[in-house]
């Protein structure tokens, strides 16, 4: 539709009085935004802006043109619109299984930013593990799955996957947050560890890890709830770990540093529905969304 974005150079220079400031907004050479008004002056035979010293001021024709340009824009967005709705892009439900890392902050605003542009869709987020996961896929009780480290099972399709690394998390008043740069793992069992249990997916990460090292593990806490985990980093200087997209909060009160341990392995977050199964369009919608955040992200660490 070349022609549509033709009328959208001539629609800007009528907006901001000027080819220079146009091609700015609009990214492209001033010269071609010139050119194309000039062709749309010569297929119409006549002048649609008058050329000023400072600038381009919209002729009689051009007021009536830049009129029928602009309803154009609109009949074309609510024709838009009436196809999304065809697609289904506007309504329906959105059904995912996440991980606890993604609770807090990550697909809270994800859901948030898409809503903004498609209102009338509702979601459906269950926050579980990788076998949660499998089984609301197996039960058709949800679209896809953004798991840490799930299995590659034959009746997965694997849509993508994001490497994540383990961190250790603290308050921010904790001895080790007060230095810049990384930390190791024999610094951290100087204090008490508070860890997610035994099958959490990090869990099982920093164990397959500590089975070649000498650095033992001695959890004070243990619980399947990372709010919980967190709040216990507010007392006693404790320390726990976590995939880093997860680690850091607004608030600023919980830190996280990077494990320094030479080869101390990373995992994947993975996106995947039910092989052969037709998911709707909006859940395709939505999975496309999740892959551009995730490609995009980069947790800092603080």
């Amino acid at each position: 539709m070349n022609h549509l974005r033709f009328l959208k150079y001539f629609d800007e220079v009528a907006r901001v009085g000027s080819i220079r400031q146009a091609a700015e907004s609009l990214h492209v050479a001033p010269s071609a935004v010139n050119r194309r008004i000039q062709d749309l002056e010569d297929e119409l035979g006549v002048p649609l802006f008058e050329r000023l010293p400072r600038g381009m001021r919209l002729t009689a024709a051009g007021e009536l043109f830049v009129q029928y340009v602009r309803g154009r824009a609109s009949a074309l967005e609510e024709v838009r619109s009436e196809i999304e709705e065809l697609q289904g892009l506007r309504r329906g439900s959105v059904k995912l299984v996440a991980s606890q890392a993604l609770a807090p902050e990550f697909m809270p605003q994800l859901v948030a930013d898409f809503r903004r542009t498609h209102p009338l869709v509702d979601f459906h987020v269950h926050i579980g593990d990788h076998v949660q996961a499998l089984r609301a896929l197996r039960a058709f009780e949800t679209d896809f799955v953004l798991v840490f480290n799930l299995t590659h099972e034959p009746d997965l399709q694997v849509v993508a996957q994001f490497e994540q690394r383990l961190v250790a998390t603290m308050h921010r008043s904790h001895p080790l947050a007060q230095r810049a740069g990384g930390v190791r793992l024999r610094e951290c069992m100087d204090y008490p560890l508070v860890l997610p249990n035994r099958e959490a997916g990090g869990r099982k990460l920093l164990e397959r890890y500590l089975m070649r090292s000498s650095v033992k593990l001695r959890a004070v806490v243990e619980s399947n709830s990372f709010e919980f985990l967190h709040g216990c980093l507010q007392h006693g200087h404790a320390i726990s770990f976590q995939i880093a997209i997860g680690a850091v909060h607004k608030s600023g009160q919980i830190v996280a540093r990077e494990i320094t341990d030479r080869q101390f392995p990373s995992g994947h977050l993975v996106l995947a529905h039910l092989r052969g199964r037709q998911l709707p369009v909006i859940a395709h919608a939505f999975m496309a969304a999740v892959m551009s955040s995730l490609e995009e992200a980069s947790p800092k660490l603080e």
